[in-house]
């Protein structure tokens, strides 16, 4: 009995190891997002989509669009690389189910003037966590 005790626990272990180095990962992932939008470091953002993702976000018009990673980080091509640009980021969720996720980050501006909250899915192609869909929404009160 004690040996099926010990096994179940080593599997048990295990298996709560494989879904923390998962997290850690999917983590990563978003960290080079949130890095790379923030240090106005284009390619470390790039680096966090998959070539084809689709981000849908409502633009500077106010008409909501369909863009490619190449088109989102142009939105930071002004911005000095490596100099912080006042976004801060927090990676508030992650859920992952074997090989897809979806997370849930928050990007703020210079004290909180505008807050974002961004949905991600992401997928795990050749053991590597990419982002393949965003999508945004502004949560905080614009003044009109």
């Amino acid at each position: 009995m004690k040996q099926y005790i010990f096994v179940f626990i080593t599997l048990f272990t295990i298996q709560i190891s494989s879904a923390q180095s998962e997290h850690a990962q999917v983590e990563k992932t978003l960290q080079n997002y949130i890095n790379g939008s923030s240090y106005n470091k284009l390619d470390l953002l790039e680096s966090a989509f998959v070539a084809n993702a689709t981000l849908y976000l409502t633009g500077r018009d106010g008409d909501f669009k369909r863009y490619t990673p190449k088109e989102y980080t142009g939105f930071f091509k002004k911005g000095k690389k490596g100099e912080f640009n006042g976004r801060e980021g927090k990676v508030i969720a992650i859920e992952i189910i074997k090989d897809i996720a979806m997370a849930k980050v928050e990007i703020a501006g210079p004290n909180r003037s505008w807050v974002y909250i961004d949905l991600f899915l992401l997928k795990k192609m050749d053991n590597e966590w990419k982002i393949i869909s965003k999508t945004a929404t502004r949560i905080d009160n614009p003044k009109k």
